[in-house]
């Protein structure tokens, strides 16, 4: 029976140009849905970006420009980048659209009425030269636990989340006066009274995590959660629909991880479908949410909470995809250090299949990695060049070829082919997705010593039945390389599917069923060599 699958990815601040960091940690959404497309399943893969909160009013303020102008200024630039890395969004929306504000009012409007939202007044940092209640983001402070200078949002450098009494002694990030304590109205979610459900929950599904994201949820269960404030001081993002709050927005924490929800409602009415087969108990379904390390507990608990919340029998997240972080020649990421590349600049750079491939090959699974245009070279030539192109290349342009005759396929090669996807699908249904590409250069490797070893070009002239069965084994690898490829380098698969008159790809052994005539096919290399910049 088909899966109903919700794939989620991260959605990314519209406040800057994303880098290939943020790529490699969101690429892993893009191959789980497309290999579970390809096994039949029934898939929602869904994102967008977060157009509200601190971040852009930071950007904004700075630029002299409206929360609204940056917002849409990056919005548009993330749907290019996505589109060129070949994403397979079934919707890529933004927090600002009027379909998603709605549907989330009434989420949250649903939690208030359910009791687990409730008021509370008390003292909050207020910087009385701004005349402003601050953000923690808004806010800068030593941080308690390793003793870096950081934004009261998150510490960059030990993922310390500070708490309001630890943000009592910070400074205004806009003029740098120390702030006092004023009170203020707020709504809070009741956070807590979720902690033994979300324990049972991340006992039963967490075998299928990562380690980063076990340690990282249990580092909070432990803790014991905490209320969590869900308005803020701020004009710019979703309306509280809650009386006496209308000058007040909701954190984008909440209004973001509902998006996966809203995405999918929006997609259901648009295709005729019933969302609830996605997203409620009982209608063989599996959610996924796919982001960087520094997004876990937002996935693994609050999301969740949010959900129990409703009191609807929603389906909670199954599996937590974490990756840890790319850096560039061994130093973080950053714009302002001029340090790395941002991901179109990459894309302008490199092709998108040969990019896709190595952050997946060399990806941070389960340890932060390096990426440098040495090693991206390497590998496009070597793995991508020299050993998947050329097995193709060799094949299907052998001088004096004009057909692919139907023959008899190696014995061997037949069983490899057939065990490689088992081997392939068990790994990234494992979240391993290094090891699926490994196993896929293994039958690479296989067919070109194949190829080397049974010498068409010797065959070709002293034995025609044997030549004809060779072509025929390398042209049937290259078929099923194009369905097991197919979630990593989309583009290169549908050429070779093009090459060899394949329909639409799926995740089960093909083998060519009639003559393939050449003559008339522009089969050109798939790759190109690369030089070192």
């Amino acid at each position: 029976m088909n899966r109903n699958i919700v794939i989620g990815n991260a959605w990314p601040y519209a406040n800057s140009s994303l880098h290939l960091g943020h790529v490699a940690g969101l690429i892993s959404g893009d191959i789980l849905a497309r290999y579970f497309r390809l096994t039949g399943d029934n898939v929602m893969f869904v994102s967008g970006s977060d157009c509200h909160g601190t971040p852009i009013t930071e950007r904004a303020r700075k630029e002299g420009k409206n929360p609204k102008e940056i917002a849409e200024f990056y919005d548009s630039e993330f749907r290019n980048l996505f589109k060129r890395f070949n994403f397979s969004y079934d919707l890529f929306s933004s927090t600002d659209t009027d379909y998603h504000k709605e549907k989330v009012k009434i989420l949250f409007r649903k939690l208030y009425d359910n009791g687990y939202i409730y008021e509370k007044i008390e003292p909050q940092c207020f910087c009385e030269k701004c005349n402003k209640f601050l953000a923690d983001r808004e806010i800068i402070l030593k941080c308690p636990e390793c003793g870096e200078e950081t934004k009261g949002d998150q510490c960059d450098n030990c993922l310390h989340v500070p708490t309001a009494k630890e943000l009592v002694n910070g400074t205004c990030i806009v003029c740098g006066t120390k702030t006092v304590q004023k009170n203020n109205k707020i709504l809070y979610l009741n956070l807590p009274i979720f902690q033994n459900k979300i324990e049972e929950h991340t006992e039963k599904v967490e075998k299928e995590w990562r380690i980063n994201a076990r340690n990282e949820t249990h580092k909070y269960l432990k803790q014991g959660l905490v209320e969590r404030a869900v308005t803020r001081d701020i004009n710019w993002g979703v309306e509280i629909p809650v009386e006496g709050y209308e000058d007040k927005r909701m954190y984008v924490w909440i209004d973001a991880v509902l998006g996966y929800l809203t995405d999918t409602m929006k997609v259901c009415e648009d295709r005729g479908l019933n969302w609830e087969d996605f997203w409620k108990e009982g209608h063989n379904n599996k959610i996924y949410m796919c982001h960087g390390k520094d997004n876990i507990v937002f996935h693994s608990i609050i999301l969740n909470a949010l959900l129990l919340g409703q009191e609807e029998n929603y389906h909670l997240v199954d599996t937590i995809v974490s990756t840890e972080y790319l850096n560039y020649n061994d130093q973080k990421f950053s714009k302002s250090k001029k340090i790395g590349i941002t991901a179109l600049e990459a894309l302008d750079l490199y092709p998108v299949d040969s990019l896709r491939y190595h952050l997946v090959s060399n990806g941070p699974e389960k340890k932060d990695t390096n990426f440098t245009p040495e090693d991206f070279v390497a590998t496009h030539n070597g793995e991508l060049l020299n050993k998947f192109g050329n097995l193709v290349n060799r094949t299907l342009k052998f001088k004096g070829l004009e057909k692919i005759e139907a023959a008899e396929i190696d014995r061997d090669i037949k069983e490899k082919i057939e065990h490689t996807y088992d081997e392939v699908g068990n790994s990234i249904e494992k979240l391993e997705f290094r090891e699926a590409v490994s196993k896929i250069i293994d039958l690479v490797e296989i067919a070109n010593k194949y190829y080397d070893t049974q010498e068409p070009w010797k065959q070709k002239k002293e034995n025609e039945i044997e030549f004809k069965n060779t072509i025929f084994t390398c042209s049937n690898i290259i078929a099923n390389l194009s369905n097991l490829f197919e979630p990593i380098m989309p583009g290169t698969c549908q050429k070779i599917r093009e090459f060899l008159d394949l329909s639409e790809p799926s995740w089960k052994p093909t083998y060519l069923a009639k003559e393939i005539d050449l003559k008339d096919k522009n089969i050109e290399p798939l790759f190109e060599r690369l030089k070192l910049e």
